[in-house]
Parts: structure tokens; sequence; C-alpha cells
């Protein structure tokens, strides 16, 4: 059986194929995604606690670099094959490089339920993987028109690091790591004891937008969805190398896995509107929330354990 948070994502996904009425109020969806937020960065804080030390400043950088990897090996496949403008695949490259928190969430949920060993560090992924390739897509984009690196970047780094996603990480991280497990309980268990309660609200409000993005199905753009299919099993075995590579323990190389195999449908759509207004954000969510989340969410990160299992040995 499925972990029972992917039925709420199911259920969702269901009832907007059936054209029901169900739907999760904005408010409640805005307040869902930032209690989510807020909760995956304390958990990942907590665990960090009495933990921090210099040598997890390598591994995060090369988890920063494999970010930024992502858009460089994604922009060709884009322009040549799936034969999307420079505009859009720029777009979609930034997305796939970029991570989804809800992913993060999901594969966090699956790892503590089979007790998988997991590094403290890991929420620190999240937060690594949020910029880099947002960065590096824009610049591959100004490239491919001859364009200069513009002042307008500025602006773009402060909106990038300052939004609500990557402030409530942080924050999170911060508060977590300060006051660990204990300390600041009569507030934190509130948060991490309600943790799978508000990631199935979450996926359900999900479910429900995948299902839009999908009806109708989307067939002309049927290059699009093969490749929001095929990336992520593709992309995950560079997290599952990387893992290896850097000695982690079987759950964060899940996490790391999951997380390549994941793309971006909250950080990089804002950031590309506002970077490249020219790029069809709509194409990105089809391939990024409509494709690919459900795969990972549903099929990708079980086999990924799988696989991480028969690396590791």
């Amino acid at each position: 059986m499925p972990d029972i948070v992917v039925m709420f994502f199911l259920l969702g996904l269901v009832a907007g194929a059936v054209k029901s009425d169900l739907e999760v109020p904005k408010a409640t969806y805005d307040t869902l995604s930032l209690l989510l937020m807020l909760t995956i960065g304390l958990k990942g804080g907590m665990a960090l606690h009495g933990n921090l030390h210099w040598g997890l400043v390598p591994e995060l950088l090369g988890v920063a670099l494999l970010s930024a990897l992502i858009p460089l090996m994604l922009m060709p496949v884009l322009r040549r094959l799936v034969r999307l403008s420079a505009a859009d695949s720029a777009s979609i490259a930034a997305h796939y490089g970029s991570v989804s928190a809800g992913t993060f969430a999901v594969a966090l949920a699956y790892v503590e339920a089979r007790d998988l060993l997991v590094g403290s560090e890991v929420t620190l992924y999240l937060v690594a993987m949020e910029l880099p390739a947002i960065m590096v897509a824009i610049a591959l984009f100004r490239r491919y028109q001859g364009a200069a690196v513009k002042e307008s970047t500025r602006k773009l780094w402060h909106e990038t690091l300052t939004n609500r996603g990557v402030i409530l990480l942080a924050g999170g991280v911060l508060i977590g790591a300060l006051y660990g497990p204990f300390q600041g309980e009569e507030v934190t268990t509130l948060f991490t004891g309600a943790f799978k309660g508000v990631l199935a609200m979450f996926l359900l409000e999900m479910g429900l937008t995948a299902a839009q993005t999908l009806r109708p199905m989307p067939w002309h753009h049927w290059r699009l969805v093969t490749f929001a299919l095929v990336a992520p099993p593709l992309l995950s075995l560079l997290g599952m190398l990387l893992g290896v590579a850097l000695g982690l323990p079987i759950g964060s190389v899940v996490m790391l896995a999951a997380l390549a195999a994941s793309a971006s449908y909250i950080a990089a759509p804002a950031a590309m509107r506002a970077a490249i207004p020219e790029a069809n954000i709509g194409l990105a969510m089809l391939a990024s929330l409509g494709i690919t989340f459900p795969l990972n969410v549903m099929l990708g990160i079980p086999v990924y354990h799988a696989i991480v299992e028969r690396l590791l040995g």
C-alpha cells in the first residue's frame, strides 16, 4: 500500500478528474503551504541541534552544484528535442533544477515511516537547491539573447532570497537548531505532531490542481509530457550518485534522489514570471505539477529507494 498521505493526493486527482465541486479555499491552501514550509524547517533545525559543523560545507556545496548543473544539461534537450523556445526552455530548466517542497515532504514522511537513517542536514538540501538553478537558467537565457546580466538581477536575488518559502524554511531551521527538540517543545510539538495531517491536506489541493493542468489532456504537448516522465528518473540517478559519493546514509540518499527528480512549482514560477516574462508558465506547471509531481509521489520515491538499496548493497 502507498503511504497514506499519497492517498489524499489521489483523492484530489480523482475529484478534479470527475469535475467535483470539491475545492480547498485559497486562504486555507496558503495557510497549509506556510505551515508545511515552517514545519519542514523546524524538523530539520531540531535534528541539526548540536550537530552543526564545518564538515557540512563541502556536502552542501556539492548539493548546490548539482542544482546548478541540471539546467545546463536540460537546456539543450528542451531546445532541440522538446523544441521549445529559448524562454520556455530556460523556464522549464529552472523549474527542474530547483526543487519541490511538496516532494521533499512526501519523501521525508516516506523515509521516517520506514525508519531509514537520515542525516540531520537533509532540510538544508532543500534550501541549498532552491536558488542556484534559477540563477543559472536566467543567465543561460540572457546569454542566448546576447544580453549582459542586467541590474534587475539584484532585484531577482532579493525577491528569491526573501520569498516566504525561503524565509520560513531558513527561519524554521534556525529556530529549531537554536532550541532543539526539547526546549521549545510546547510550541514545536504543535507543528511536528500535525506534520502528516497538514501534508495530507496540502496534497489534496495538489491533486485538484494537477487534475486541472491535465484537463483536457494536452496531447499536442506530447514532447513536453514525455520529457516530464523521462527526466525525473534520470535526474534521480544524479542525486543517488552524489549521495553515494558523499557517503550519505541510505535515507539521505533517497531524499537527495527525490529532490534531484523533483521540479519546483512554487519558487521557480514566481521567479520566472519576474525574470523571463516571455516564458509560458502554464507549460512549466503542466510539466512540473501535472506530470512530474504525481509521478514522484505515487511511484518515484519507492522506486528510488529500491535502486538506492541495490547501489548500497
